[in-house]
């Protein structure tokens, strides 16, 4: 599988749960925070400043997801993506 032009397919990093006074959280609930983190799994030909194995931010209500060798990755856009670590 490789990207191409300016797409990014990344593999979405779980957050772990989180206990505020008994009360769970889970990502869906997190409404603090809008953006969800990623595994950069391969970019398109035009991407410039990510590479593969970098964590990307990006908006959550952003792509679509698309399985591949029974797996769930996201294609994003290059301007989607917010931050790198």
């Amino acid at each position: 599988m490789k990207a191409v032009n300016y797409y990014v397919v990344v593999e979405k990093i779980k957050e772990q749960q989180k206990s505020i006074e008994g009360l769970v959280l889970t990502e869906d609930l997190n409404t603090e925070n809008k953006f969800a983190r990623g595994k950069v799994i391969t970019i398109g030909n035009l991407v410039e400043g990510i590479d593969v194995g970098d964590v990307v931010y990006f908006d959550k209500g952003v792509g679509h997801g698309i399985t591949w060798d029974k797996k769930l990755y996201h294609v994003i856009k290059l301007p989607d993506v917010v931050l790198v670590e």
